[in-house]
Order: C-alpha cells, then structure tokens, then sequence
C-alpha cells in the first residue's frame, strides 16, 4: 500500500471516529436526561433507579447504528426540497431504523440470557406500548436536531456552520 493510500485510509478512519463519538455524546446526552427522568418519577415512587451506564452503552450502540444508516445512505429523498422536509423524513426513517436495530439488539441478548423473543421484543421502548410510543416520540425529536444540524451544515458547510456555532460571529 503507498504512502498516500495510508494517509487516505488513517485520515477517513479519523474522521469517521470523530463524528462516532460526536453522535454517541450526543446521543449520551439526551440518553441521561431520559434516563434521569425515569429515575426521578421513579424515586417519587420509593424506587432507587439510577443506570446511567446503560445511556453510555445505549448511545454507543446507536451512534454505530446511525453510521451505519448513514452509509446505506438512508432517508436521502427529498434532499433538493426545503430543508424541514428531509429533516422530518430523514428524522423518521432512521427512527425506524433505530427502533428495529434496537429490537434486534434485545432478540439477541434474550438469547444470550435464554429468554423467549417475544418477552425479548416486548421490553423493547420500556415494555408497554405506550411508553414504547413516549420512547419514539422523544427520540424522533432527538433526532430532528441532529440532522438538521447536518442538513444545513451541507447547505453552507461545515466548516462554516461549525465556526458560526463554536467560533463566534467574528470568525465567519
């Protein structure tokens, strides 16, 4: 391999592993706060919970996931329309796809722990329907901002809307 094919492959490596651990802090942030939600109501309730550690887990998992999709180039339609548009669609269909990588991630540790699948699927969003569409919907709207940030970062650039968020107005 030549010394620039290296520099190539290390460079994309990097940057791929930078924008991993952006989305997994990310998605760590809003993980917590659910998660410090849950563990708040619960404690009005006499319940100890408090497991921060499966935020981490949980947003290092999903953060691969999102690359992944991000690379099947999931949710591309609609790119030449007004921006809300493939916010909103991209937005929903990584939701889906999320939703069903996570249903997949429980099958999989149920049988690893010699549980039937369908207790498995059923413990997916939290275990009762509603609180599986409560789980949606907040992660639908911790995804909206997310790819809008990216949709308009490939509109003026990502440099430029990176400068203009963390540099100050001066610098752009």
């Amino acid at each position: 391999m030549s010394k620039i094919s290296k520099q190539v492959v290390v460079k994309k490596l990097t940057d791929e592993f930078k924008e991993f651990v952006i989305i997994a802090i990310y998605l760590y942030v809003f993980f917590a706060a659910l998660i410090y939600l849950k563990a708040a109501i619960l404690q009005a309730q006499g319940i100890a919970y408090a497991h921060f550690g499966l935020a981490a887990a949980k947003a290092l998992i999903c953060a691969k996931f999102v690359l992944v999709g991000q690379a099947l180039r999931l949710g591309e339609r609609h790119k030449n329309r007004p921006l809300i548009w493939p916010v909103l669609y991209k937005s929903a269909v990584f939701l889906v796809f999320l939703l069903a990588l996570n249903a997949l991630e429980e099958v999989i540790v149920g049988l690893i722990h010699h549980r039937p699948i369908a207790q498995s699927v059923a413990e997916v969003g939290g275990g009762t329907l509603p609180q599986l569409f409560a789980t949606s919907f907040i992660c639908l709207l911790m995804l909206m901002p997310f790819f809008a940030f990216k949709a308009l970062g490939e509109v003026v650039g990502e440099n430029n809307l990176v400068r203009l968020f963390f540099g100050g107005r001066d610098n752009a």
